[in-house]
């Protein structure tokens, strides 16, 4: 029986369009060109952050992600922000009496712009707040603490092959891989996913009748 789905953010809850259009208008370049380089590192199963490096050698993302906020362009989270089917799920999910939560590779700012939003959750953490960060096995330990139940009865939703469903599934929790985004389209049929996630789905709201389906 679940108890519990914790969900990772972007791509899973938000929408990062408007985020990588952000960085590319504050890198200079064209965002078409920094959408095209992204792909490129994503089919690769690299880190995104690398894609600043094809523009900047060097580039230290955590000062310049300090340089946007001093300038006042920092990093923003509105409702706007949130695919569609998010709220409506975390909430149903919540009404049938799941404990709901998220977790995420975000900074400290973002955790606070995320509990801006008042969503129908339990606990918001992020891996700025924790010190850990995903793929590594300690940041889904720190999952396994945060949400009731025994580690098969957590559900750990992301749209992410190797931060999300694989080290997931190695910490003992179970999976969904949401096939949206670009990482979410990408290894939705891989076989590596078909081994480690117990669902792959296309939208959130299929959720509440797969976890907790109305008796």
């Amino acid at each position: 029986m679940i108890k519990s789905v914790v969900f990772d953010v972007g791509e899973t809850l938000l929408d990062d369009t408007a985020e990588f259009a952000r960085w590319a208008d504050w890198i200079g370049v064209p965002r078409h060109t920094f959408s095209a380089v992204l792909g490129v590192v994503t089919s690769q199963g690299r880190d995104n952050a690398e894609t600043f490096q094809y523009f900047r050698p060097g580039f230290d993302l955590l000062a310049e992600r300090e340089r946007r906020e001093a300038a006042g362009l920092g990093e923003s989270i509105v409702e706007s922000d949130l695919y569609p089917d998010a709220r409506p799920a975390l909430a149903e999910l919540r009404h049938r009496g799941l404990w709901v939560g998220i977790a995420g590779n975000q900074t400290v700012r973002a955790a606070e712009l995320l509990r801006a939003l008042d969503l129908p959750v339990e606990a918001i953490a992020t891996s700025g707040e924790w010190g850990t960060a995903k793929p590594q096995p300690e940041f889904f330990e720190r999952v396994a603490e945060l949400a009731p139940g025994a580690r098969d009865e957590i559900v750990y939703v992301g749209d992410h092959r190797d931060n999300d469903i694989v080290p997931a599934h190695a910490a003992g929790l179970r999976t969904a891989l949401i096939r949206r985004g670009p990482w979410g389209h990408l290894w939705a049929d891989d076989p590596v996913v078909s081994d480690t996630a117990d669902w792959i789905i296309t939208s959130l709201s299929e959720l509440p009748d797969l976890l907790y389906p109305r008796m």
